[in-house]
């Protein structure tokens, strides 16, 4: 054999070995990717307090829900504290996630944290809370339903176009973007809000340990600050999580050196896309209008 084709030999076993490091390094990469951002299993963590963090406009979001349930057997899980920065989002979001929330308070102490706003929805999701907490200065309360639309029949005609709907019933296309409503298209929708915003004011009056009526006359849609708040029933204290650890500790047993994790549901896409496009979606909701469905939301930006 030619020295030439030794060394062609060699070059092939070294670019061989050469792969192999490669595949190797980028499958090592990869696993301390995934590793790193998806949700590691309780076990792993060990001991810990589960922090779910709500934010943004909350709608129902089926992994979120699921990942709260599981908390409920998770014995690695002494506590949970729910921190909140949102101004609210769907009635049946915030329903779905007090919900969830409920089932992991029968089975270990929960507390909420507020930080700059946890209205409408914000506020539904804290209810389940042993103890909830907010700052001085937190956007709070604004209990309430919203059901908003809108009708563009005056522009059509100054175009010069028209919209026709064939309906099953007079209340088929109530409400509608091309007709306004009609009488009887108000009562019925008045009562879907009134009968909405009547199970708001229930779960208040449950959570907080208050006659309905007392509510009522705080859920007229006003947001309050946590100072106000807190005067009125509808939180504990004033504080943030360094007091809610505090209070875990006096009142629940769980030492304040437990430490605390952030609830991370879903899979890798999840954790890395998915919640930068679900945080642009969010974004984006917030600040236009609202689409069709019933809401629990501070709109803030348009208060007169």
């Amino acid at each position: 054999m030619s020295l030439e084709t030794d060394l062609i030999l060699d070059r092939r076993r070294l670019k061989r070995r050469l792969n192999l490091w490669r595949v190797l390094a980028v499958a090592a990469g990869t696993a301390a990717l995934i590793a790193i951002v998806t949700p590691r299993a309780s076990g792993g963590l060990g001991r810990h307090v589960a922090r779910i963090n709500v934010t943004g406009v909350i709608t129902e979001d089926r992994k979120l829900i699921e990942s709260v349930v599981a908390l409920v057997k998770d014995r690695s899980v002494p506590a949970v504290i729910v921190s909140i920065d949102s101004p609210g989002g769907s009635v049946a979001g915030g329903e779905s996630l007090r919900g969830a929330l409920l089932r992991v308070a029968a089975a270990k102490p929960v507390v909420a944290v507020m930080r700059g706003t946890a209205a409408s929805a914000g506020y539904m999701v804290a209810l389940p809370a042993a103890r909830i907490f907010a700052r001085d200065a937190t956007l709070t309360g604004s209990i309430g339903v919203i059901l908003q639309t809108g009708e563009v029949s005056g522009l059509l005609g100054r175009l010069g176009l028209s919209a026709e709907a064939i309906t099953s019933g007079p209340l088929k296309d109530q409400p509608s973007f091309t007709r306004g409503l009609t009488a009887q298209g108000r009562d019925y929708l008045n009562g879907l809000v009134g009968d909405m915003y009547d199970q708001f004011v229930g779960m208040v009056a449950e959570a907080r340990h208050m006659d309905a009526g007392q509510v009522r006359s705080l859920a007229d849609g006003r947001a309050y600050t946590g100072r106000q708040a807190q005067k009125l029933g509808l939180v504990d204290e004033i504080g943030g999580e360094i007091e809610a650890r505090e209070w875990l500790a006096r009142e629940r047993g769980v030492p304040v050196n437990v430490p605390a994790e952030d609830l991370r549901p879903g899979g890798l896409y999840d954790r890395t896309l998915g919640a930068t496009l679900s945080g642009l979606y969010q974004s984006a909701l917030s600040g236009a209008l609202m689409p069709g469905g019933a809401w629990a939301i501070w709109q803030g930006s348009t208060a007169e």
